[in-house]
């Protein structure tokens, strides 16, 4: 985050209930808006968060561009990305269902399941 970049708090620091966004202005000519307007629950995230999102969904959802862009491995990216979905409120789902016991074998290979998950969806399977 930059030094001229500043976030509001989502919270009132009073009773912690949500704040609305009320009013908006233009630092070109000075207009302002008053108003009861809908917030961008993606402008919260830090710019570090709004770009691996960018990344993420330039790339149609492949992990593996994620994986590149940020130099990291798999399961790290996907810590990741765990953890702006959470910021986000949205609960992380577990892998993406296999088409069949290869596909879930090569995703463990992969380090994309972990044994568990593996295990389980070959039980489900059979």
């Amino acid at each position: 985050m930059s030094a001229t970049e500043h976030r509001p708090p989502r919270d009132c620091p009073v009773c912690g209930e949500a704040l609305r966004l009320t009013r908006l202005s233009c630092r070109s000519c000075g207009t302002e808006l008053t108003g009861d307007f809908e917030a961008c629950e993606f402008c919260a995230l830090g710019s570090e968060d709004r770009e691996l999102l960018k990344v993420f969904l330039g790339s149609r959802g492949n992990m593996k561009a994620l994986e590149r862009s940020l130099a990291v491995s798999y399961p790290t990216a996907r810590a990741r990305l765990d953890a702006v979905l959470t910021k986000l409120g949205i609960e992380p789902g577990g892998p993406a269902p296999a088409e069949g016991p290869l596909d879930l074998l090569q995703a463990l290979a992969r380090g994309e399941v972990s044994v568990e998950e593996a295990r389980s969806g070959l039980d489900q399977g059979s």
